[in-house]
C-alpha cells in the first residue's frame, strides 16, 4: 500500500509521526464506457470553457469566486489557514464510540508509525484498547478539514472520518409515523422476530453478491455464452393484517 499522507497525531504534549493508509477498497466491478460504434474508451476531458481547448492538469489551479471575480488559490494558502493542521492530526477529546451514530461514519485510515515514533503510538493504541474510548480529532486531508475518530483495530490505531453536524440534514422534512398506534400483541411478535434474526456480526459472513454474479456474467459472454437471467421470486404474505404477517415471518427464517 501507498501512503497517502504524512504527518502527527497530537496526543497532549506527544507527537506521534504517522503515515496514513487508506483503509478501504471498492468491491464493485471496475466497468469502462466505451463508443458503442466501435468500443473505444471514452476519456474524460478538463476543457477550457471559453477556448473549448484542453488543459494539462499543471496548469489548473482553485479559485473562490468573490465580487464577480476568481480569487486564485495556491498550496501555501491552504497550508496558511491552518498550518498545524496540515500536518498534525490533533486529538481534542475522548468519548465512548457507541455515541457516535452510524450516520456520521464515512472511510477509515490504517496508520503506520515511523520509526522514531513507534513507542508513543503503542501508548496511544493500548490506552485506546484499555479505556475502551475513542479520541476525536480534526486535520487537513487534500486542502478540506474533516473530522474523525482515532481507535484501535487489531493491534492498529485507525482513522476513521466523520461528518460535521452541519453535513447531516435536517429531519423536519420527513414524514414521521408518530401518529401510529402498534398494539402490544404486534410488538411482542416484533420483538420475537428480531430475536429469531439475533445472531453476532460477523461481517466476512456478508459478500458482495451482485459483483460477483455480474461477473460470471461477464465470464459467460466472453465465451460466448448467453448471460442466464433470474427471474424474481417475490415473497407474499397470505393476509394483509400486520399481525398475521408477523407471525407467518417468525416461521419463514430458514433454519428456523
Amino acid at each position: 500500500m501507498r501512503s497517502i499522507w504524512k504527518g502527527s497525531i497530537g496526543f497532549g504534549l506527544v507527537n506521534i509521526p504517522v503515515k496514513l493508509f487508506s483503509g478501504v477498497q471498492a468491491s464493485h466491478l471496475d466497468l469502462d464506457m466505451l463508443d458503442e460504434r466501435d468500443h473505444e474508451k471514452i476519456r474524460y476531458m478538463r476543457v477550457n470553457e471559453k477556448t473549448q481547448k484542453e488543459v494539462p492538469f499543471d496548469k489548473i489551479v482553485k479559485g473562490y469566486f468573490l465580487n464577480d471575480n476568481y480569487v486564485i488559490l495556491d498550496k501555501h494558502d491552504f497550508e496558511e489557514a491552518s498550518p498545524e493542521k496540515t500536518k498534525i492530526i490533533e486529538l481534542e477529546n475522548f468519548v465512548d464510540i457507541k455515541e457516535i451514530n452510524p450516520i456520521y461514519y464515512e472511510t477509515s485510515y490504517y496508520t503506520e508509525p515511523e520509526k522514531q515514533g513507534r513507542k508513543a503510538y503503542a501508548l496511544l493504541l493500548k490506552a485506546l484498547e484499555k479505556s475502551g474510548k475513542a479520541g476525536v480529532a480534526r486535520f487537513v486531508l487534500r486542502s478540506t478539514e474533516n473530522l474523525c475518530v482515532i481507535h484501535p483495530l487489531e493491534n492498529v490505531i485507525v482513522i476513521t472520518k466523520i461528518r460535521f453536524e452541519q453535513e447531516i440534514r435536517s429531519l423536519s422534512d420527513i414524514n414521521k409515523v408518530d401518529d401510529i398506534t402498534i398494539t402490544k400483541k404486534e410488538m411482542d411478535v416484533g420483538l420475537a422476530l428480531i430475536k429469531q434474526y439475533t445472531s453476532k456480526f460477523d461481517l466476512s459472513a456478508f459478500k458482495d453478491d451482485y459483483s460477483n454474479e455480474l461477473l460470471k456474467i461477464i465470464k459467460a459472454k466472453a465465451k460466448g455464452k448467453r448471460a442466464t437471467v433470474k427471474k424474481m421470486k417475490p415473497q407474499k404474505a397470505t393476509s394483509d393484517d400486520l399481525y398475521d404477517q408477523l407471525m407467518q415471518s417468525l416461521g419463514s427464517k430458514k433454519g428456523a
